[in-house]
This record gives C-alpha cells, sequence and structure tokens, in this order.
C-alpha cells in the first residue's frame, strides 16, 4: 500500500482528497503547512507528495527546491496557479507533474498512478542478492541465506534500502542524514556509525572486518555487491 503525503492548508479540500485516496486505498497523511510537511517527509517517508503552491508558511516552489536537496520523492503539484510560468517554475525546482484546480478525481488518480511507476524500483535493481542476504526493495525487506526475514528497524531498513538503490555507489554522509532523519541532522555523523554497527551486526557475516557495508573515511558509505555490474564511483552528489 503506498503512502502519501497531502500538504494543503485548505482544509476541507484536504480533508475530501484524503478520504478519496484512501477509498482507493492509498494511506494518507496531511500537512497544513509547509515546515510541518517537510518534517513528515523526513520522519515517515512518503511514496508520494500532493503539493499545494498556497501555502501560510513558506511558497510551494521553495519548499520544492528544499525537498530536492535531500529526497527523490515524487511529487505532484495541485494549485489553483494556472500561468504558465507558475507551471515551469514549478516543474523546474522539481515537481515530477502539475495539476490545475479544480481537477477530476480519475485525472488525478492516473497522475498518482504514473508518479508512483516512475518512483518504485525497475526489475533490474528491485533485488540486491548477496551469499548472506538479499534486499527486497518492492517488499521492503530483507532475508538471510536461508530465506529466514531480517528484523530491521524502521531506521536500519531506511539506511539498507537507500544504500541498495545506489548499490556500487559511494552514498555521502549529508545525503545519508538527511534523507533518513531530515536536514537538520545532517552533521550529526554519530548517528551512521551507531546504526550502521547495528546493521553489520546483522547483515555482515563479521561485523569486524565488513564485507558488503563499507566506510569511505571521511566521505560516507558504500553497499559493495561482489557480483555487481554497477562500477563504484569515488564521488556521489546529492540530488
Amino acid at each position: 500500500m503506498s503512502r502519501i503525503l497531502v500538504i494543503d492548508d485548505e482544509t476541507p479540500f484536504a480533508r475530501a482528497l484524503s478520504i478519496g485516496l484512501r477509498a482507493r486505498g492509498y494511506e494518507v497523511d496531511w500537512s497544513a503547512s509547509g515546515r510541518a510537511g517537510l518534517d513528515l517527509v523526513a520522519r515517515d517517508h512518503p511514496d508520494l507528495v500532493l503539493l499545494d503552491l498556497g501555502l501560510p508558511d513558506i511558497d510551494g516552489v521553495e519548499l520544492l527546491q528544499v525537498l530536492r536537496t535531500w529526497t527523490a520523492t515524487p511529487v505532484i503539484v495541485l494549485s489553483a496557479r494556472n500561468q504558465e510560468q507558475a507551471k515551469v517554475d514549478a516543474l523546474d525546482s522539481g515537481a515530477d507533474d502539475y495539476v490545475t484546480k479544480p481537477f477530476g478525481m480519475g485525472e488525478l488518480l492516473a497522475r498518482v498512478r504514473a508518479a508512483l511507476r516512475r518512483g518504485a524500483p525497475g526489475e533490474d535493481q528491485a533485488t540486491i542478492t548477496t551469499d548472506h542476504f538479499t534486499v527486497d526493495l518492492v517488499g521492503k525487506r530483507v532475508t538471510d541465506s536461508a530465506g529466514r526475514q531480517v528484523r530491521l528497524t524502521p531506521t536500519e531498513w531506511h539506511m539498507v534500502e537507500i544504500l541498495s538503490r545506489h548499490v556500487g555507489k559511494l552514498v555521502s554522509q549529508r545525503q545519508l542524514l538527511q534523507e533518513v532523519w531530515g536536514p537538520q541532522y545532517e552533521n550529526e555523523s554519530y548517528y551512521l556509525r551507531v546504526y550502521m554497527g547495528r546493521i553489520r551486526r546483522k547483515l555482515e557475516p563479521d561485523a569486524s572486518r565488513p564485507r558488503y557495508f563499507l566506510t569511505e573515511p571521511g566521505m560516507g558509505y558504500r553497499l559493495q555487491v561482489p557480483d555487481s555490474t554497477r562500477a563504484p564511483e569515488s564521488t556521489h552528489e546529492n540530488m
């Protein structure tokens, strides 16, 4: 079940939209302000954001620009602004789609499905398999070599998920901190050391000599799969 976050300060509209989405099987959260919405994105990691541009505390375009410094979560703008420039500004700032209010529920649902498909991992990267564990990005779980599920906390899973989506590539400390804990934690590298230690104890054959979850001192972390066909990179830029 996909999780959708609605960021819109028009209470009657947001409630009606939430009811309509839940009736179609989506989990829905709602925020009436931009800053609270940013906190929910960082905390709950929704699969899709529906964003109004006319928020009371921060302009929607500015919020989009902030989001795009630390997450690639699909964003569909829902706005009464129908000028071409407003659409261009939103799309240039990182929106995946733009729907002008008022709109039909059928049209919105089609755009939601399309955005979720684009944001889902492709078949070639949906599963990361090693000799000791398998990461299922679609099922959001990890199993050991015997097929038993490995219990990870939500934070541990999110770190594993990010590294798995960039398998073989360096993910910077800053990107991990921003995507897992939010932009206000980008200097708290201690969090990464603590949680990476826990992940290694659960997934590495020898946590003291990691084979898969590698540290690049002073830079970040890398999930290295020996038979990966994706070449390692020395740096990784934030999206």
